[in-house]
This record gives structure tokens, C-alpha cells and sequence, in this order.
């Protein structure tokens, strides 16, 4: 009875390599196959009625700023805004300084924001001639924050 001993060597290094790539094989196998196989919960059905109300608002409710850069300072342009409604808009961070190198300023922005609050909305705005440039820059700021306050709708 002769048996012929076979000694085999199996170094360290290549088993816990060899692991790790079969183990992220079947890893990868089974991502593929979640990403590419249809989805049971997706059916073609009406979406529930809280999504519907979600969509029918015209704003996230929140308070949302934009930065207006006159000169060397800046001012807030803050609007506060309900699922349909426009319910503030004023200037935050407003200084001494700012009111007297633009004298315009404050009363531009109090036309504009009676205009706003009874349209609720930025179309059909009007200005005089004097305040046409101070008014498109607040004009500006307070449509940046509507279109913030509108999300990725």
C-alpha cells in the first residue's frame, strides 16, 4: 500500500483575496439584479390623495432669503410664504447706511410689496420711471426666493 502524500500550500494572502473578490462578485450580481428586475410596488395606479394636495400647492411653507449686494454691505430680501400664499416679504439686515446711500429703497420695496400681497404674484408690477433700476433689483431678489420656495417642482 503505497499512498502518495500530497502536501498542498496555501498561502494566506491569496485566500483572503480570493474571498473578498468572490464575496464582491455576488455582491454585484445581486445589485444587478435588484436594479434590472421590475418593481412589484410600482404599478400604474392613481397616486394617493396626499400626493395630489402636495402637488396643488404653490409653495413649500417656510421663509426663504436671498442676498441683495449693494455696494460694499448687503441686505436679507426675506419672504414667507404659505402652501398658496405670499403672507411677507421684507428687508432684513437693513442699516442707517444703506437707507441713506439709496433713499429709493424703503418706499420702492413698500409699493412693491402692496402689489405683491394683493396679486400673489410678480406679474403685471408697476413702477415709476424714477425707481425703474431699484425696483427690477428688488423685483429680482424677491423672485429668487419665490423660485426657491417653489422647490424642484
Amino acid at each position: 500500500m503505497s499512498a502518495k502524500t500530497k502536501i498542498v500550500v496555501l498561502h494566506m494572502k491569496e485566500l483572503i483575496y480570493t474571498a473578498i473578490f468572490a464575496a464582491l462578485g455576488i455582491l454585484f450580481v445581486i445589485l444587478l439584479v435588484m436594479m434590472f428586475l421590475p418593481d412589484k410596488d410600482n404599478n400604474d395606479a392613481p397616486a394617493p390623495d396626499s400626493d395630489l394636495a402636495e402637488t396643488a400647492s404653490l409653495y413649500i411653507p417656510g421663509i426663504y432669503t436671498t442676498e441683495l449686494v449693494l455696494g460694499s454691505q448687503s441686505i436679507d430680501v426675506e419672504v414667507i410664504v404659505d402652501k398658496n400664499n405670499i403672507t411677507s416679504i421684507r428687508m432684513v439686515n437693513l442699516s442707517d447706511a444703506i437707507t441713506t446711500m439709496y433713499p429709493l429703497l424703503q418706499p420702492t420695496f413698500d409699493s412693491i410689496c402692496e402689489q405683491v400681497y394683493t396679486q400673489q404674484s410678480l406679474d403685471h408690477i408697476t413702477y415709476t420711471t424714477d425707481t425703474k433700476y431699484t425696483s427690477l433689483v428688488l423685483l429680482e431678489a424677491i423672485q429668487n426666493s419665490l423660485t426657491k420656495a417653489k422647490g424642484n417642482r
